[in-house]
């Protein structure tokens, strides 16, 4: 009897001591995401003023709407990333009396800038690929709508215009990894980027 009683008193001061133990919280983790390989295709598509390089696992959209508004001119295009709710906008401005170069310039930097009140760094660099397109790239750091921005022109005919924007709340840790993954897809596009004549 005694060893039983003691056995079972045993029993009790250890699960009141087991279930006393500290308390671990879980770190936040995001859900693994398996990315595709990297190839390219070209996109040409007739009367369009450029053409470039872009991911086989994107599919490109004619843009017909501005915020409601008819687009400027007929080669505003969209390049969707379906597999990471991402997109490129890419809008694309004919220089002349109507589209300054100096204002097309200034109006780039400014709607980076809009990004200032949650961007904790805006970091730009010029661009001039293999085929004498240049541009200026930009990195926004922060919780950010679109974190990578860019623009590429000729300075006397052409501008163009693209962001990276996610259909998701701006959470710089959470969009890191796809960030990083399609920032190599968005430079690509730059670097494969050549102005054509319309046809």
């Amino acid at each position: 009897m005694n060893k039983l009683l003691i056995s079972s008193l045993f029993c009790v001061i250890y699960c009141f001591f087991a279930c006393n133990s500290p308390y671990t919280p879980k770190p936040t983790g995001y859900f693994k995401i398996d990315f595709p390989e990297k190839k390219y295709q070209l996109f040409q598509a007739p009367g369009y003023p450029y053409s470039f390089e872009y991911p086989v696992y994107a599919t490109i959209t004619k843009d017909s709407s501005f915020f409601g508004e008819t687009t400027e001119n007929p080669w505003w295009i969209n390049i969707d990333f379906p597999q990471f709710s991402g997109r490129i906008y890419v809008s694309y401005k004919q220089i002349g009396a109507k589209n300054n170069f100096d204002t097309l310039i200034k109006h780039a930097f400014t709607l980076t800038g809009k990004h200032t009140s949650k961007a904790y760094s805006i970091d730009d660099s010029l661009v001039l690929n293999p085929y004498n397109v240049e541009g200026i790239f930009f990195r926004v750091g922060g919780n950010v709508a679109t974190a990578n921005q860019f623009f590429l022109t000729d300075s006397t005919r052409h501008f163009l215009r693209g962001a990276l924007y996610f259909d998701a709340t701006p959470n710089e840790d959470s969009l890191n990894i796809v960030n990083q993954f399609l920032i190599e897809d968005v430079k690509h596009l730059i670097n494969s980027f050549t102005w054509r004549k319309q046809l």
